[in-house]
């Protein structure tokens, strides 16, 4: 009963605070329409500049093609490499792509002309990944056709086939929504009720730890199962992807990601005093657990040292798992691994904000 009263109470706030229902509803509504388009690390648009010394038919082809592809936004042709050096120079352009004289004559010879390809290389990746399209592109167009015809490769998208990054970003951003969600505000609240003074109406009644501490957080994980739905609904309606997997894992690991960060945000609340002391430090954390996630990048790309942080980071758990039960369609049994880790690390971080709660009697 006590419980019951503590969580009507809780209920009660959230339904006062002008702002609060708003962004629970507002928050993943956004995140879903906006950051798909947002967070697409395709390479797109690269800007191309074409200096064609040669003039002839073969070379007017290459360039033809360049401006037909959807990877690069042709820019023109320029007189000579230095104009085109100074588009680059001008971030007009990104790459310079510069035939030689005699290309169509060394290729009717069979010889190999050299094909320039400079590249800014102040964005790494889209000046690296740029060069090798267009690489790609000239050595197709180089190769006679006979020789083509000889090689045969076939190309087979597992999961994925349609190689669309909304559906590998979507499953991702529920991790943000519950950082939002179930981390900062509970977090919020307590440091809120901190600062009124509220706090100490409870902490002289015979009300347990466990007790209160259960009443602040239960509501937002009810609030987290609501969101979820949200955005599983808004995935459906928005870009038509749905999960392959069981949708019940999603909400289990929804629920033990939620776990752990109401639980760390009210550790960083105990030992807070003001609202932009836990704002800061809850933002340190947070910056740190998204970045090592592979939310963005692959983990595996990661320097060693920084690799080893994934096997005690659970965003980097809930993130796996997800896509796997996400996109490819995985099962309980594969997930066994992330789902014991996120339910160890929440357990743990439940514990911790239990005893680091100091309650006056």
């Amino acid at each position: 009963m006590t419980l019951k009263y503590l969580l009507r109470k809780e209920f009660a706030q959230i339904r006062r605070n002008p702002f609060l229902p708003r962004l629970i509803v507002m928050f993943p509504v956004m995140i879903m329409c906006i950051m798909p388009w947002v967070m697409n690390m395709e390479v797109k648009n690269v800007v191309v500049d074409v200096v064609d010394n040669d003039r002839s038919t073969l070379s007017q082809q290459l360039v033809h093609e360049i401006a037909a592809n959807n990877y690069f936004s042709f820019h023109g042709q320029q007189p000579s490499y230095t104009a085109a050096l100074n588009d680059i120079e001008h971030s007009e352009a990104d790459i310079v792509v510069v035939i030689p004289q005699h290309y169509s004559r060394d290729l009717t010879l069979g010889n190999k002309p050299q094909v320039l390809i400079a590249a800014n290389a102040v964005n790494g990746t889209k000046g690296s990944i740029g060069s090798v399209y267009l690489s790609q592109m000239v050595t197709t167009n180089a190769v006679p056709t006979l020789q083509a015809l000889q090689t045969n490769v076939s190309t087979f998208y597992l999961f994925n086939r349609q190689l669309n990054y909304k559906r590998y970003m979507i499953p991702a951003l529920f991790a943000i929504i519950m950082m939002m969600i179930t981390g900062f505000l509970p977090t919020l609240n307590i440091v809120g009720e901190k600062e009124a003074g509220t706090i100490e109406q409870i902490n002289v009644t015979p009300v347990n730890k466990w007790m209160f501490i259960l009443a602040k957080l239960i509501p937002y994980w009810l609030i987290a199962f609501f969101v979820i739905t949200v955005c599983l609904l808004l995935s459906w309606a928005l870009y038509d992807i749905t999960p392959v997997g069981n949708v019940a894992l999603i909400y289990l690991l929804a629920m033990l990601l939620a776990l752990f960060f109401s639980s760390f945000g009210l550790i960083i609340s105990n030992y807070s005093d003001t609202m932009q002391q836990a704002i800061l430090v809850m933002w340190f954390f947070v910056v740190i657990l998204l970045l090592l996630s592979g939310l963005f990048t692959p983990t595996r790309s990661m320097p060693a040292a920084a690799y080893l942080t994934t096997y005690a980071n659970p965003v980097s758990y809930f993130i796996d798992a997800i896509r796997t039960v996400f996109i490819r369609g995985g099962n309980l049994k594969s997930i066994l691994h992330q789902v014991l880790a996120l339910l160890g690390i929440g357990l743990v971080m439940g514990c911790w904000a239990v005893q680091s709660y100091k309650k006056n009697h």
